[in-house]
């Protein structure tokens, strides 16, 4: 089973130059590569990465010497991620789907990232890269270190956070834990997560907690003079600040995701197939919708629940979840959305409308 770990570097200042160069080498290689094969499109003449590696190798004594001061394999994958790009290209115009011609990379916007194989060491509280050397991690004893193979490692930098990710072939481990009925699931915006067993997960609606201070940083961006080193200081203020809303979102994500799948233990879990791309035509409601991360809480429960031997079932769209009656059935189709309790006209019973929908979800897989 092929699994990623990613966790975060703790360098030193020496060792974060080291890896904003190679970041650069990746993005120049890359860059070279594409060039390379647009111009020779141009004046019709084929080519590949293996006859591109070899003229690029040919040139980098005399016109790019700096490059042999950061790892070889760097420029090689790059090579790789460009044929890549290409051949999905022309895969999606066969296919008719949206084209998306590969693109330059920026240093202003994007990942700053780089790619790494060969002898990768793993220890407790470090690893060891190629031509890099050893660097501490943040987080001890999360990265595997016994009985996997590790295919390759992926450098990354997010708002002046490096991160090492390790792509590992590793045995499947499913657990075969007791598990414990079915359980259905109601996600919105009032509340993140309602579950059929009575536990809300509350929406840190955190986008609308910092709206007004990224919209504070913008405006001091705008007045900052163009390329100056005080516009740069805002931009890192402002990266920053959006690393911090990404990760209180992925967290409160991943606390749902990790409840339904490893604490509360059931056979099958019941979500919702929203059409949110439909919802958010409501302007009212879109950024709240696009806040939540709908999708990204399905992802993560879908591969967790494949880990822990369990089955997601995805519940109609069509499904009436929140206007039926979970006490007899009977169907309210005056239901609005503004209505966050309800009484069925037909057993008198008092509804949330969420634990209401999560309930009835979880009788769908009965």
């Amino acid at each position: 089973m092929l699994r990623a770990y990613k966790t975060e570097l703790d360098v030193n200042d020496k060792q974060r130059t080291l890896l904003s160069r190679c970041s650069g080498t990746a993005r120049f290689v890359f860059n070279w590569a594409l060039a390379d094969r647009i111009e020779r499109h141009k004046n019709d003449l084929t080519t590949n990465k293996f006859e591109q590696k070899k003229r690029f190798n040919a040139l980098k004594a005399e016109r790019f010497p700096w490059l042999y001061d950061v790892p070889y394999v760097i420029t090689q994958e790059e090579f790789d991620k460009c044929d890549l790009a290409f051949q999905n290209f022309f895969r999606r115009v066969q296919n008719g789907e949206k084209l998306g011609f590969p693109k330059f990379k920026s240093k202003k916007h994007g990942m700053n990232k780089f790619t790494l194989r060969g002898n990768i060491s793993v220890r407790s509280s470090r690893i060891k890269l190629p031509r890099i050397g050893w660097l501490r991690l943040k987080e001890d004893d999360y990265l595997p270190t016994k009985g996997v193979k590790i295919l390759f490692a992926t450098i990354s930098n997010q708002a002046g956070h490096w991160f090492v990710s390790l792509q590992v072939d590793e045995p499947d481990k499913i657990n075969t834990h007791a598990h414990h009925g079915v359980i259905g699931v109601d996600i919105g915006i009032t509340h993140l997560a309602v579950c059929s067993n009575g536990k809300v997960f509350e929406n840190p609606k955190v986008l609308n907690h910092y709206e007004s201070r990224v919209a504070h940083m913008q405006r001091e961006f705008e007045r900052r003079d163009r390329n100056s080193k005080n516009q740069l200081k805002t931009k890192i203020k402002i990266a920053k600040l959006h690393y911090r809303i990404a990760n209180i979102r992925r967290y409160a994500i991943h606390e749902v995701s990790h409840y339904l799948t490893a604490i509360a233990k059931p056979e099958v879990i019941v979500l919702e197939d929203l059409n949110v791309k439909g919802m958010t035509q409501n302007h009212h409601l879109a950024k709240a919708l696009l806040d939540v991360a709908f999708r990204e809480l399905r992802r993560q429960t879908e591969y967790k629940a494949a880990w822990q031997g369990e089955r997601v079932v995805i519940a109609d769209r069509w499904e009436p979840s929140s206007k039926k009656c979970s006490s007899c059935g009977a169907i309210n189709h005056e239901l609005k959305l503004s209505d966050r309790q309800w009484v069925c006209m037909n057993c008198g019973t008092l509804h949330d409308r969420d634990l209401n929908a999560a309930k009835n979800l979880e009788v769908l897989a009965l």
